[in-house]
């Protein structure tokens, strides 16, 4: 067994200890706090259902994206600390509880609870990492001088948060964008500040079983989330033979969603993870930033899925196209960057399923909401048939790839 973090021993059990060959376990304390999670997605999605318009659909993915950077950095905080220690629970269930208030002003985080999204959101960010420089200090040389950074760089970005919040309209979209931007830029700017220089991600010794397996749990969230809407539009209608059509095609693309993503990927991208000489990077670039357009297309299926149960004839409105084609199409992208930064390779098989779904967009006008919904699930379905025939034929070539780096 070996120290979880570089430079220092720990004795107070506030630092994972794992074996460098295994895989350090997602705690249920982490599994609990997902759930604040699942509420956050459940709010996006059925705030963009009130608000199915172009604006409502900028906010939603912005949103978004506010959500994913408050749940990834505490992905990373735990893929370091130890859940198991009772002040690390502590500090989760605080978390929770702020991440609730969060959760529950996103449809109105634009109006008059700007200042509660905010606040939560800045409280959530900054605490964590305050929490975690106590934590590593004296315990973690490197990873101390890390979060130091982290934190430098998410006061400036909670101060700009905090002016969006008390700004209106057009200022407070400006002031949180920019916010967001400070955020996004940090990983990448190896989070360089004055007088403590910068990051590099050979320094974040990080478990990479443990990261993918917690973003993969984030895109079961999101595709809870879709079986949710459906199974939920379902109960309110009467069960017709179009309805229960209707409901099997949007479970099917839910599930031609999940095969896409987990049925070959997710195991053999951890196992690539791996093997990296450069884990921190592979967690950098593949998960905490190429995971983003997977769980915005997962939510704008979602919204789609309700969309064409309650309207599945009659003619196919730009906002419809959008969702049934845009959020297969996000996903799709989604799954072939990340791909490309595992396997170093992009496949053809989503290259082929974004150029059908593409073409799908000239049939539009002699579609109803759900012909096409039935075209985009039948494109996510050959793309999962054709990955997972590719992957057969390609291990069967290699047959030594389970023994070492291709």
């Amino acid at each position: 067994m070996t120290e979880a973090n570089n430079g220092g021993g720990d004795t107070s059990g506030l630092l994972r200890i794992r074996d460098p060959h295994g895989h350090a376990k997602v705690t249920y304390v982490e599994l609990f706090f997902d759930l604040v999670f699942v509420f956050a997605i459940t709010q996006l999605s059925h705030s963009l259902l009130h608000h199915f318009t172009l604006a409502g659909l900028a906010e939603t993915i912005f949103l978004t994206l506010a959500i994913w950077s408050v749940w990834i950095y505490t992905s990373w905080v735990t893929n370091w600390l130890n859940p198991q220690a009772t002040v690390v629970r502590l500090m989760m269930f605080v978390l929770m509880a702020a991440g609730l208030v969060m959760s529950a002003s996103i449809p109105d985080a634009f109006g008059d609870k700007g200042i509660a999204f905010a606040g939560a959101f800045v409280f959530m960010q900054v605490g964590r990492s305050i929490f975690m420089c106590v934590c590593l200090r004296g315990r973690s040389p490197n990873n101390y001088r890390n979060f130091l950074r982290i934190t430098a760089w998410l006061i400036v970005s909670g101060a700009i948060w905090i002016a969006g919040a008390f700004a209106e309209n057009g200022a407070r979209w400006a002031l949180w964008v920019a916010a967001l931007l400070v955020e996004a830029a940090g990983p990448s700017a190896g989070f360089r500040t004055p007088g403590l220089g910068r990051s590099a991600t050979t320094d974040w010794d990080i478990s990479p079983a443990h990261m993918a397996e917690r973003c993969g749990l984030f895109v079961i969230i999101a595709l809870g989330e879709s079986l949710l809407v459906t199974g939920a539009t379902v109960a309110e209608l009467a069960w017709t033979h179009l309805t229960i059509f209707t409901f099997a095609v949007c479970f099917v693309a839910s599930v031609a969603m999940w095969w896409v993503y987990f049925s070959i990927a997710a195991d053999d991208a951890s196992e690539e993870f791996a093997r990296s000489d450069d884990p921190g990077r592979i967690a950098r670039l593949a998960y905490t930033y190429l995971h983003i357009p997977l769980i915005v297309g997962i939510i704008l299926s979602a919204v789609s899925d309700e969309v064409i149960l309650s309207h599945p004839n009659g003619h196919v409105s730009f906002m419809q196209a959008v969702a049934i084609l845009g959020g297969p199409a996000i996903f799709l992208v989604g799954n072939l960057l990340f791909k490309r930064v595992l396997f170093d390779e992009f496949l053809r098989s989503h290259v082929a399923g974004l150029a059908l779904l593409t073409a799908l967009i000239i049939t539009i006008p002699l579609q109803t909401p759900l012909a096409l919904a039935i075209c985009a699930t039948g494109v996510l379905l050959v793309v999962g048939v054709w990955e997972n025939i590719y992957a057969a034929q390609w291990k069967t070539a290699n047959p030594g790839w389970a023994r070492g780096k291709h």
